[in-house]
């Protein structure tokens, strides 16, 4: 089962689970009874539709949730309903996927321009120039 994040990127829905647990979010005295958040597991290394750059890309960004066996888990727990808490936690797994899909661009080296080089040495000079004259002369 194909799931769209976007028009070109599809993720594999059978890769994903849903657990709900108690939560320690909004909820009063329904929180020590009903298991509203939820938590997310996504398998990304066994997930074969996704695009392989981005699937390297994900486990970069987000390689301090994703455990030993390649499983990205997204915990949410902001709203009092399962259905909100699963919606809001699919979102997030959507927006990391996107991002991860943006290939930053390469960071070319440049110089300094001789003026600034010029004036850098000029203004060191000006300083070192300003603390000696501060200095007291023991003679």
């Amino acid at each position: 089962m194909k799931i769209q994040i976007t028009d070109s990127i599809f993720i594999d829905g059978s890769c994903m689970t849903y657990n709900f647990v108690r939560s320690s979010g909004p909820g009063g005295q329904n929180v020590n009874k009903v298991s509203t958040a939820c938590e997310l597991r996504y398998n990304v290394k066994d997930d074969l539709i996704i695009p392989f750059h981005i699937k390297v890309r994900l486990l970069q960004l987000a390689a301090n949730r994703i455990s030993k066996e390649g499983v990205l888990i997204i915990d949410g727990n902001e709203y009092r309903t399962q259905e909100m808490n699963r919606e809001a936690v699919f979102k997030r797994l959507s927006a990391i996927v996107i991002q991860s899909s943006i290939i930053p661009k390469k960071r070319t080296k440049t110089k300094p321009s001789f003026g600034s080089v010029q004036k850098r040495l000029s203004d060191k000079k000006h300083n070192s120039l300003t603390k000696n004259q501060r200095r007291h002369s023991i003679d």
